[in-house]
């Protein structure tokens, strides 16, 4: 098929979804998901007030749970909700890789409802039946409590349940599918193909970590070793997720790809690759050694390489084709996703781990995969449910105020870092004394309000776009 001949991607996404059992199993997903990032955003409320100064001293109780208030806004918006989205990418890659008929759907049955029950009992130790103290442990903050534990090797365990899922579909795929795209694969498919891989190596750093350290104490220590190796290895699935959103955005969009199909197969590829190369690490250093933590916080440098391949021409596509678009949600965000992931990528150049430059450089990262994620729901998601957005200014709204919110509240925890301010602690145990750190964490606290509100309104716009009647695409 010449490329002339090849239908849109979103075409080709709808004809996949056609099967009967298609639209109900990403409606589930995105339900869940949706709901892990409003409970996030509730619970980033109470973050943002416990650290700006002179606010946090009329809400002690925020002050005081500040740590169990972090470990459910962290692990739900970070963790959870991110692996949520891996789902949803792998079920639309399973069905356009089997053209509609994909095989063993007990895995994404069993893999769903164990994604549920370990969302729960994420949640209840919490609150609910508070049991466990919050351990600040980088990637996934836990509570010391064998439910939190359990629902996290659940949860762990249904994702490489979806992996498994993607991958048993690759196999004797659909000539159909090969024959409908110029490089033989559609670049969402790459990306569930890739994301799969990816995922399933950082289960088994997972599992190998668990089978050195079980048995030993549970130290903030051992939780840090636990999920350092498996966690780091996340963040090239996060990158490669960000890509294949990027490309479906754009291709919803504009109706043609926002880059060349080829940038992204190079940027996966490497993404990929990199990931992999991860196992050589175990044969330089010893296990938990100090060059073998340090040997894995430097293969982030390999997201830059391949963030920038894709999203300079994306970037520039967007600008010469914006002025007829910018009240597209997904337009915007095709500008402040790279633009914010980027301000975060090099705040980490310039950060020791001590302060709330650390936290500034993560949280401009996770908001641009974050707001990439937000535009896949208005532009690929929803449409490919058939469901129309009922409230567009908040919409376009939503992102303008997520993604100036997150780069203002980087930008405060950045200078506030700079000034001496330690992170994850609020209140007057931050002993906050530069005005320059006081200023810093003030406009952390405001300027995350402003990104609260903003993902607040796109859980609402996609809440009422799902309970409304399903309509055709246009």
């Amino acid at each position: 098929m010449t490329n002339a001949n090849i239908p849109p991607l979103m075409d080709r996404l709808h004809t996949a979804m056609d099967e009967p059992s298609a639209r109900p199993w990403l409606t589930r997903w995105s339900v869940v998901a949706l709901l892990v990032l409003g409970t996030a955003g509730l619970f980033a409320l109470p973050l943002a007030f416990g650290r700006a100064p002179g606010v946090s001293d009329y809400f002690p109780w925020f002050v005081t749970n500040f740590h169990r208030f972090l470990v459910v806004h962290v692990d739900y918006s970070f963790v959870v909700f991110f692996l949520c989205v891996f789902a949803i990418i792998a079920h639309i890659s399973a069905y356009r890789l089997a053209d509609g008929q994909p095989r063993f759907m007990v895995l994404e049955y069993l893999a769903f409802r164990a994604t549920v029950m370990a969302v729960g009992g994420m949640f209840i130790p919490v609150f609910i039946m508070p049991e466990g103290e919050p351990v600040m442990s980088n990637y996934v903050p836990v509570l010391t409590s064998g439910l939190f534990y359990l629902s996290l090797l659940v949860l762990a365990v249904a994702m490489a349940l979806m992996a498994v899922f993607v991958l048993s579909n690759v196999p004797g795929r659909a000539q159909k599918d090969a024959d409908t795209h110029a490089f033989g694969i559609d670049m969402v498919s790459l990306a569930g193909i890739a994301g799969s891989l990816i995922y399933l190596l950082a289960f088994a750093y997972f599992l190998f970590a668990w089978s050195l350290l079980n048995g030993q104490p549970n130290t903030h220590q051992l939780n840090e070793e636990l999920f350092w190796a498996g966690g780091h290895v996340l963040q090239f699935l996060n990158v490669v997720l960000l890509v294949g959103a990027w490309y479906a955005v754009g291709s919803a969009v504009f109706g043609r790809a926002p880059f060349h199909p080829m940038a992204a197969v190079v940027s996966i590829d490497f993404l990929v690759v990199a990931a992999f190369a991860t196992l050589a690490v175990f044969a330089l250093y010893d296990v938990f050694s100090a060059g073998w933590l340090s040997a894995f916080t430097l293969m982030q440098y390999a997201f830059a390489p391949a963030g920038l391949i894709v999203a300079l021409p994306m970037i520039k596509t967007t600008l010469s084709r914006a002025p007829r678009q910018w009240k597209n949600p997904g337009c915007v965000a095709l500008i402040l996703s790279p633009v914010v992931f980027g301000i975060g990528g090099i705040m980490g150049l310039f950060i020791d781990g001590q302060d709330t430059r650390t936290p500034a450089h993560y949280h401009g990262m996770i908001a641009g995969v974050t707001l990439a994620f937000m535009a896949l729901f208005y532009t690929v998601i929803l449409p490919l449910l058939k469901r129309r957005i009922t409230w567009p200014r908040l919409s376009l709204a939503s992102m303008w105020l997520f993604g100036v919110g997150q780069a203002l509240a980087s930008t405060g925890l950045y200078i506030a870092g700079g000034h001496g301010a330690p992170r994850k602690v609020a209140g007057a145990e931050q002993g906050l004394t530069a005005f320059s750190a006081k200023l810093g964490l003030g406009l952390n606290g405001g300027a995350g309000l402003m990104a609260i509100i903003g993902g607040a309104m796109f859980v609402w716009v996609c809440a009422t776009a799902l309970m409304s009647k399903q309509s055709d695409p246009e």
